[in-house]
């Protein structure tokens, strides 16, 4: 058995923290053979539109272009993984809350280890809106590799 995971899961949200965790998880798949998984999680439909009373086709638009403009990036992001050698296997499209979605994700994967750039916020900004990489360690039944600028 290796010490190096098979899979890795790549969380991004297109920040340059989450390109620096790119080509770290490109670096490891390279070392490792492990197959990389790129998510990308769409806030909720309510975070995305707000409470506003637009109508049905206004919504699905809204919406629908939210996901093709997540499915572009996600395809943009997989054609450099492998591009720079990485080994990539999926990309993964998700809603909702990114810490909760990612830990769902790299749990149904059965992943080795996660990786998840992270802005470095300071105390207070950190206690007022939370970090999704801090709730990716805390919860994550794998190790986590956390990025920062």
């Amino acid at each position: 058995m290796s010490v190096f995971p098979t899979k890795i899961l790549l969380a991004t949200d297109g920040s340059d923290e989450a390109a620096m965790a790119a080509e770290a998880a490109v670096e490891l798949s390279k070392q490792s053979g492990s197959e990389i998984h790129v998510a990308y999680v769409l806030p909720a439909p309510a975070q995305l539109i707000g409470h506003h009373l637009y109508s049905t086709e206004m919504r699905e638009s809204v919406l629908g272009g939210a996901e093709r403009e997540a499915e572009r990036f996600l395809k943009e992001r997989a054609e450099h993984i492998g591009a720079d050698g990485g080994k990539m296997a999926e990309t993964h499209l998700r809603s909702g809350e990114p810490d909760k979605e990612i830990l769902r994700l790299a749990e149904e994967l059965g992943v080795g280890l996660i990786v998840i750039g992270s802005r470095g916020l300071g105390a207070v900004s950190r206690a007022l809106m939370g970090s999704v990489s801090e709730s990716v360690v805390r919860h994550a039944h794998c190790p986590v590799f956390v990025v920062r600028n």
